[in-house]
């Protein structure tokens, strides 16, 4: 009897792990998908271009920004690297050239703009990802054409 019993304990407390983690999961997803993502392309040296998705908000004169959360990461040496990427934004791709803001002032611009936003999903993130260190980067339309920006053929990560 005692094996019994200690086997359903066992798979009580599996099955309330589980469904925990199915629960995080879920909540996970939804403050990271449920408003507005967009997608930026970024390029490293050789071209070969990267898919981002990423937040992204605008201030009260119409310029959008993004966070680059850990600034010695890819993303942000891409970004610094070839200024020059692509945004997908509601069903449009357009060219643009990244404007990083770091330090204090941009750090708070950025947290400010996504927390007003995004709101319960920026708290819920927060809790999961450190960016006590991000970097604000403002997307400035280009004059570059996408041809420009990866060699013909160009592999998408």
């Amino acid at each position: 009897m005692k094996a019994s019993s200690s086997n359903r304990t066992l798979k009580r407390v599996v099955a309330v792990a589980g469904l925990f983690a199915i629960a995080f999961g879920a909540l996970t997803w939804a403050a990271l998908e449920s408003a507005e993502v967009v997608v930026l392309r970024t390029f490293d040296a050789d071209g070969t271009a990267y898919e981002s998705r990423v937040w992204i908000a605008d201030d009260e004169e119409g310029r959008a920004w993004i966070e680059a959360a850990e600034p010695r990461k890819a993303f942000y040496l891409r970004l610094i690297g070839r200024p020059e990427v692509e945004l997908l934004r509601a069903g449009a791709t357009q060219t643009m050239r990244v404007v990083p803001l770091a330090g204090a002032e941009g750090h708070r611009l950025i947290r400010a703009l996504l927390a007003a936003k995004y709101g319960w999903r920026d708290v819920w993130v927060g809790l999961l990802v450190d960016t006590s260190a991000s970097v604000a980067v403002r997307l400035e339309p280009s004059t570059a054409t996408p041809d420009s920006l990866s060699p013909s053929g160009a592999d998408v990560r």
